[in-house]
């Protein structure tokens, strides 16, 4: 025996359409980590918990207006099945938000936008439930009295929340213990340390004249460390420039963009604009010390 097996990371989804769950929770690493016991996924239909023998959920919305409003009733009634019960639901109920366990998440445009860091921050909690909604909205007093808090993963509208719900589920079980494997490979992904990832390569070394750089296959591990972080550096610089702002650079990262800032005036513009420290006494004396300064 090798000890206790892990508890499985619990995933409360509540929807009206569940068929498009299990393909994606079934496949790649969310599939593996359901076989190994680390991901425990339960689709509720929303519609199940309808009175009528239409299975109604939605109704015109008061004060007239376009589309269809999902009803608090159906939506409570599944949570309360969720949670385990009225008792179970009146004690979640009556915590503040941000201390309700499980939290309960409501996927919508106007919610905290969904970043890297969020995505830590969820999988820290042992289960989360997610509410997808539909159609024009849903009524207010699910959001004011049945959601903990709300999240989006950008400017647009979908049609639902259920692309949402499989995107933020997935970003989040990754980052589980256990179900990468190798816990080096989230600390090496895009945003883990706040940068994009550098650029990956692999065999052929030749393409059609297109090649791999030397330094990657020289077997020099710490040319490759940082040229790898060079790389991660000029690409978020190039891409997503609004990531460095505000960091507190290395050492070693502002020496990396003081070489960057010399392969061109415009990347050298973005530099300046990060307001860098001084490089070290000995690389101005190299002539480094403001090397993105263009005459």
């Amino acid at each position: 025996m090798t000890g206790r097996e892990p508890s499985p990371f619990v995933v409360d989804v509540l929807t009206l359409f569940p068929e498009v769950f299990p393909p994606v929770f079934g496949a790649s690493i969310l599939g593996r980590a359901q076989r190994e016991g680390r991901f425990l996924p339960r689709i509720v239909d929303i519609r199940d918990f309808a009175e009528d023998r239409h299975r109604t959920v939605d109704d015109e919305p008061y004060g007239g207006g376009s589309g269809m409003v999902l009803k608090v009733e159906p939506i409570f009634r599944a949570l309360v099945h969720v949670l385990g019960g009225e008792e179970a639901f009146e004690r979640w109920a009556e915590l503040p938000k941000p201390e309700r366990r499980p939290p309960v998440i409501f996927l919508t445009p106007q919610g905290r936008p969904f970043t890297q860091a969020e995505a830590r921050r969820l999988a820290r909690f042992d289960r989360l439930v997610f509410l997808c909604g539909h159609y024009e909205g849903v009524d207010e007093r699910v959001r004011e009295h049945l959601v903990s808090e709300e999240l989006s993963l950008g400017d647009f509208v979908l049609t639902g929340g259920e692309l949402a719900a499989m995107v933020v589920v997935d970003a989040v079980v990754r980052l589980r213990p256990g179900v990468l494997g190798n816990e080096a490979s989230t600390a090496e992904e895009s945003f883990s340390e706040g940068l994009l990832e550098y650029p990956q390569y692999t065999r052929p070394p030749e393409f059609r004249g297109w090649t791999v750089p030397d330094v990657l296959r020289s077997g020099d591990h710490g040319a490759i460390a940082r040229w790898r972080k060079r790389e991660s550096l000029r690409r978020t610089l190039e891409r997503r420039p609004d990531l460095l702002l505000g960091r507190a650079f290395s050492a070693e990262e502002v020496e990396l963009l003081a070489e960057i800032a010399r392969s061109s005036a415009e990347l050298a513009a973005r530099v300046r604009a990060l307001a860098l420290p001084p490089l070290p006494p000995k690389k101005r004396r190299s002539g480094l010390e403001r090397p993105w300064a263009f005459s």
